[in-house]
């Protein structure tokens, strides 16, 4: 009984901060994330710069978040980096912008935009050093 009694003493910090840092993903800039966006593939595997859609000047349905460090569904976006190190930074939504479509929290796996957010034109991966922290942005060019 004292065993178990210590046990869950020890865990539930553990949970606790564990779900504080889940929670905080993406608020902070994190100098070991290594962040890229690309562009989807064509039919034969090659890679892409065009978009498969055309821009679109649509009103989004969803709120934009509050926070300028955390990427939700209907943030606009630009990439002040390359492609290889991509710098995301909100900006009002118009032409020559990323919609974000879908964040999918705890992967890297950019192709997942390919099934779940099929109108996507573009991904950014946000790699962490923490793998829960990891994600990825499915991105539609306006």
């Amino acid at each position: 009984m004292i065993i178990g009694l210590v046990v869950v003493l020890l865990l539930c910090p553990c949970l606790g901060l564990a779900g504080w840092a889940f929670s905080q993903a993406g608020e902070d800039e994190d100098p070991i994330a290594t962040p890229t966006m690309s562009a989807p593939a064509d039919p034969t595997g090659q890679p892409t710069n065009e978009p498969t859609d055309e821009p679109s000047a649509a009103p989004t349905t969803a709120k934009p978040s509050p926070s300028r460090k955390v990427f939700a569904k209907g943030d606009c976006v630009v990439n002040d980096g390359t492609a290889t190190d991509a710098e995301l930074r909100k900006v009002p939504c118009g032409p020559n912008t990323y919609e974000v479509l879908l964040r999918i929290p705890g992967t890297t796996d950019g192709d997942r935009c390919k099934t779940r957010a099929p109108e996507a034109t573009a991904n950014y991966v946000h790699d962490n050093s923490l793998d829960f922290l990891d994600y990825v942005l499915c991105l539609k060019k306006r």
